[in-house]
C-alpha cells in the first residue's frame, strides 16, 4: 500500500494510469482510468460521479427511480486512505488502483454505496466495544472460452461428469501456471491469499483469504481479488465465473463468511473455554437466523442464485444452525475455543462482499442487542428436517418483497440502501420474467 504518488512512482516508475474504482450494489467495479498526473488531485480532492453509479442493475443500466427522479445528481467519491496499490500487467507494472467511496455534498455518507452500508454496521458494533474479525472463502469456476459459433453452454464441462475431483491436486496441476500468476498478482497488491483448493463441481476452485480485523479494508481486498481472478484467467484463455449455479446437476458457487467478535482487550467474545461457545455466540447466531430471510436478497442477489438452494447440493435451504455441520446455514466450526466463530454459509459467489458482511454483522447486532436465543442446533442432515420449518425465499420475487418491506433491514442497513437495492433488483427481475427461454420453447411450442 502507498500513501502518495511519489512513493508509488519511486518503486514503480513505469506506471502511467491509475484506476479509480468504486463498487456498486451488485459488486461490479465502476469508475475511471486517469493519467498518473491526476493521482495527487484524486487522493486529495476525490472525483465526482453520479450517485446512481453505485446503484446500476446487473447490466450496468440506470434505474429510473434512482437516477432520473432527482436529475441524476453527482456525489463526491473520496479515495480510501491506504488503498493505493500497483497492479500487475502482462509484462510490467504500468497501472495503479485506488478504492473510492461516495459521500453526499454535505459530507455525509451516501448510504446506497455498499461500502458505506458496511461502515454503518461496523460502527454499530463498535459502539458496543466489539470489533468484527472476518474471513471469506471464494468459490469460482474456470471454464474454457467458447469458440466462435459455440454457445456459452458448449464451453461448460459435460453434465455427465460424475464428480469434480474434490481436493484433487491433479486439478491444480492443470492450471499451475494460471494459479502461480494469480498468486504473484495478489502479492503485488498486498492481498491476503491463503491457498487454493479444488472444489466439488467440475472446473470449480476455492481461494481462501486470511482473517482481518478491518472488515472495510478486507472487502476492498475481496473486490480486488475477484477482479484479479477474472483478469488473470482471461490472459490464460479461460473464463473465471462467479455465477452461483452455472451447471444444472453440479454444486454451485458460494461465498462462505467466517466471523467472530473481538473485545477492547483483544479477546474473542465468542470464546467460552469450551466447544459450546459463550452466551454472546448464541445471541449472535439467533440474530443471524432472525434476519436471514429478510436479507436473503443480499446473499442471493441474482436470478440464477436461487437455483443453488437445493437440498443435498452444498447450499442451505432453511435458517438453521449447528456445530460443525455443513448442511446448516450457520455452522460453528470445530476449532480451539479461542478461535470460536460463526461460518455463514448462505451467500452465493456473486454476492457483494460489503453487503454480505454487512448483513451478517447486522444480524449479529440484532441478536446481541435483543439478547435473542436460537432454537436448538441441528445434528445430522439439516436437509432432512421438519417440512413445517421456515425455508429461505425460494425465488427472487419473494426475496425482493421480504427485503423491501423489512423494518429490520431499514433499521440496520438504512432506508436509503433498502430503497435503492429493492428498485434495481425489481428492474432485473422484470428483465428475466419477460424473456422466453429455450426450455420453454422446447416444452410448449408444439404442445
Amino acid at each position: 500500500m502507498y500513501s502518495d504518488t511519489d512513493s508509488l512512482l519511486f518503486q514503480h516508475p513505469a506506471i502511467e494510469t491509475v484506476e479509480a474504482l468504486i463498487t456498486d450494489c451488485n459488486g461490479a467495479a465502476r469508475g475511471k482510468w486517469l493519467p498518473i498526473e491526476k493521482l495527487p488531485t484524486l487522493l486529495q480532492e476525490g472525483v465526482k460521479l453520479p450517485k446512481s453509479a453505485v446503484a446500476q442493475d446487473i447490466w450496468g443500466r440506470d434505474v429510473p427511480r434512482i437516477a432520473l427522479d432527482n436529475g441524476d445528481i453527482d456525489g463526491w467519491c473520496r479515495a480510501v486512505p491506504g488503498s493505493l496499490v500497483p497492479l500487475s500487467g502482462t509484462d510490467r507494472i504500468d497501472k495503479a488502483q485506488v478504492i473510492l467511496t461516495m459521500f453526499k455534498d454535505d459530507g455525509g455518507p451516501l448510504l446506497s454505496d455498499p461500502r458505506q452500508v458496511l461502515a454503518r454496521v461496523v460502527q454499530r458494533l463498535a459502539d458496543q466495544q466489539l470489533r468484527p474479525r472476518v474471513a471469506i472463502e471464494l468459490e469460482f469456476n474456470l471454464f474454457k472460452k467458447s469458440a466462435e459459433g459455440e454457445s456459452l453452454r458448449d464451453a461448460l464441462p459435460p453434465e455427465s461428469e460424475t464428480g469434480g475431483n474434490l481436493y484433487g491436486l491433479s486439478a491444480l496441476d492443470e492450471h499451475e501456471a494460471l494459479l502461480n500468476t494469480l498468486k504473484d498478482s495478489f502479492a503485488v497488491q498486498g492481498l491476503p491469499f491463503e491457498g487454493v483448493l479444488k472444489e466439488a463441481a467440475p472446473a470449480q476452485y476455492e481461494i481462501n483469504v486470511a482473517y482481518s480485523d478491518d472488515p472495510l479494508a478486507y472487502c476492498d481486498q475481496i473486490i480486488r481479488m475477484r477482479r484479479s481472478i477474472r483478469a488473470v484467467a482471461e490472459r490464460f484463455g479461460v473464463t473465471a465465473s462467479f455465477m452461483p449455479k452455472p451447471m444444472e446437476n453440479q454444486a454451485g458457487n458460494g461465498m462462505h463468511v467466517h466471523c467472530c467478535l473481538m473485545t477492547a482487550d483483544n479477546d474473542n467474545a465468542f470464546d467460552s473455554g469450551n466447544t459450546e461457545g459463550a452466551p454472546l455466540l448464541k445471541q449472535a447466531v439467533a440474530g443471524c437466523l432472525a434476519l436471514m430471510r429478510d436479507s436473503h436478497l443480499i446473499f442471493a442477489p441474482s436470478y440464477n442464485a436461487y437455483r443453488r438452494f437445493q437440498a443435498g447440493n452444498h447450499a442451505p435451504t432453511q435458517p438453521n444452525w449447528g456445530y460443525d455441520n455443513r448442511t446448516t446455514a450457520v455452522r460453528i466450526p470445530a476449532s480451539p475455543s479461542h478461535a470460536t466463530r460463526i461460518e455463514h454459509r448462505v451467500a452465493s459467489a456473486d454476492s457483494n462482499p460489503y453487503l454480505a458482511v454487512a448483513a451478517l454483522l447486522a444480524g449479529i447486532a440484532i441478536g446481541i442487542e435483543g439478547q435473542l436465543k436460537p432454537a436448538d442446533p441441528i445434528s445430522g442432515n439439516a436437509w432432512v428436517g421438519d417440512e413445517g420449518n421456515l425455508c429461505l425465499p425460494a425465488n427472487m420475487a419473494e426475496a425482493i418483497h421480504r427485503f423491501s418491506q423489512s423494518d429490520a433491514v431499514s433499521d440496520t442497513l438504512s432506508s436509503a440502501f433498502q430503497f435503492a437495492y429493492s428498485e434495481l433488483k425489481k428492474q432485473e427481475l422484470l428483465e428475466f420474467e419477460r424473456r422466453v427461454t429455450d426450455f420453454e420453447l422446447e416444452t410448449y411450442l408444439v404442445m
